[in-house]
């Protein structure tokens, strides 16, 4: 089975636009670490991230010990953050030989994840996802244009190239 963790940049992408149900489609049991959390601050994404935090699906608690300390020497942070949670865990896991996924839209942690062996997907990967599993396309294409109006503001290529994911997705 593969841990998939979930980093705040999404939370708060899905979450602002009240569309964090779109997450199981990605897998579940999905892990949202405690500092992940806290990183949630502006609403209505953290009301809505507490309210979701209640899904079975969902768990603060990962099934491994966090290695933060080797998180913040690979990314040369001095504080446990949400960054170095998530880092920590993905540590853990291929520590373990364990399969890890994270969802994220930050640069930094995808490429970190991504170089330390996990798969790495975004917001959109994930809706792309929900729509392989039933979600409408053009509840999808909705969601991305809320999305970029509250606050992930994409380019007109990115925004294009989401579409165009959705479309393929929907297709087959």
């Amino acid at each position: 089975m593969t841990h998939l963790y979930v980093d705040a940049t999404t939370l708060i992408a899905l979450g602002t636009v009240g569309e964090l149900e779109q997450l199981p489609a990605v897998q579940t049991p999905l892990f949202v670490l405690p500092a992940i959390q806290a990183e949630v601050t502006t609403q209505p994404a953290a009301a809505n991230l507490e309210s979701f935090l209640q899904s079975e699906s969902v768990s603060t608690e990962p099934p491994v010990t966090v290695d933060d300390e080797r998180a913040m020497e690979v990314l040369g942070e001095t504080t446990v953050n949400g960054d170095v949670q998530l880092i920590g865990a993905v540590l853990a896991h291929t520590a373990a030989g364990n399969s890890v996924a994270v969802v994220s839209d930050d640069r930094r942690v995808r490429t970190v994840a991504d170089g330390l062996g996990a798969t790495v997907t975004g917001t959109i990967g994930v809706l792309v996802r929900a729509v392989e599993a039933g979600l409408s396309t053009e509840d999808a294409r909705r969601i991305v244009r809320a999305i970029d109006t509250n606050g992930l503001h994409m380019t007109a290529q990115l925004r294009a190239k989401a579409m165009e994911l959705l479309d393929e997705a929907g297709s087959q």
